[in-house]
C-alpha cells in the first residue's frame, strides 16, 4: 500500500480496485460522510499524472468525469485524487455477463462526450503527427517492442508497422477525444445508463475514430465477439473498417 494513500485516508477504508501493467494503482478511500478515489502512480512508470490533472479540470467543467480534489508527489511515486461518481466500471461481472446493455452505454457515452467537449477551446492534442513522432522516437531508442503488441500485429515488426502508420486516413470528424475508451474507463449506473469517464490522461482533439477503433477493440476483450457493431449503432455510426485498423495499429505503438 504506498504511504500517501494511507495518509489520505485518514482511517477510513481503503479498496483496490484497478492495477495496470505499467504498476498504476488506483484505491477507493471510503469514510463516514463521501467516497473518493486515489490514482497513484510508481516514480518510473512513465504514466504522468499530473497531466491527467489538468486534463481532468478542463474536461469537468463540460462533461462527467471526476473532480480533482487534490495532487501530489514524492520520491516513490505521485498521485491524484478525485471525488466519486455515480455507478461502477462497465466490466464487472454484471456487465460482463450483460453485454448489450454495456455496449449501449459505452457507445452513448463516447458519443455523449465527444458532443459534450468543445474542440475549438482544447488545449490538448491527441494527433496523429503527435503520437507518431513518440512511437518513431521510442523506435530509435530501441524502446518500441512488439511482444507487447496485440497478437494481430506482432507479425509487422517495427519497421512495417512505422511504414503503414505513415499512410494516415483523411479526417472523418474532429472531437476531443478521450484518449482510452476501453471499456474499464466508463461507468454505468445501476440501471445500466453511462454515468461518466475516467482515465483521461491522454485526452486531445483527433479524429473520433481514433476513440472508436478502442472502444470497439475493448468489446472483444471484455465481452467477447459481435459487439463491435452494437457500440457503433448507440453512437450513431456506421463501421468504418480502413480507419479502424489503423488507429488500432496507432493505439498498440502507443507508450
Amino acid at each position: 500500500m504506498p504511504e500517501p494513500v494511507v495518509a489520505l485516508a485518514g482511517g477510513g477504508a481503503i479498496r483496490p480496485v484497478w492495477g495496470n501493467e505499467l504498476g498504476g494503482l488506483t484505491f477507493e478511500i471510503k469514510s463516514a460522510d463521501r467516497r473518493r478515489f486515489v490514482k497513484w502512480a510508481p516514480r518510473d512508470s512513465g504514466l504522468d499524472l499530473a497531466a491527467e490533472a489538468v486534463r481532468l479540470s478542463w474536461a469537468a467543467a463540460f462533461t462527467r468525469v471526476p473532480r480533482l480534489l487534490d495532487q501530489g508527489a514524492d520520491r516513490a511515486g505521485s498521485w491524484i485524487v478525485t471525488s466519486a461518481l455515480p455507478g461502477e466500471m462497465a466490466v464487472t461481472a454484471r456487465w460482463r455477463a450483460e453485454p448489450r446493455t454495456a455496449v449501449t452505454a459505452i457507445g452513448e457515452g463516447l458519443r455523449v462526450m465527444h458532443e459534450a467537449l468543445p474542440v475549438s477551446v482544447c488545449p490538448f492534442s491527441w494527433s496523429i503527427d503527435q503520437r507518431l513522432a513518440d512511437a518513431r522516437q521510442r523506435a530509435g531508442q530501441g524502446r518500441l517492442d512488439p511482444a507487447h503488441w496485440h497478437h494481430q500485429h506482432q507479425s509487422l515488426g517495427v519497421d512495417a508497422a512505422l511504414e503503414l502508420l505513415s499512410d494516415a486516413p483523411p479526417v472523418d470528424r474532429l472531437v476531443v477525444c478521450h484518449g482510452d475508451s476501453c471499456a474499464p474507463n466508463i461507468l454505468l449506473t445501476d440501471d445500466g445508463r453511462w454515468s461518466g469517464h475516467v482515465d483521461l490522461g491522454a485526452l486531445g482533439v483527433a479524429d473520433r475514430w481514433a476513440d472508436l477503433a478502442v472502444a470497439t477493440w475493448s468489446t472483444t476483450w471484455n465481452y467477447g465477439p459481435g459487439w463491435e457493431t452494437p457500440l457503433l449503432n448507440a453512437y450513431g455510426v456506421a463501421p468504418d473498417p480502413d480507419r479502424t485498423r489503423y488507429y488500432r495499429l496507432l493505439y498498440d505503438v502507443g507508450p
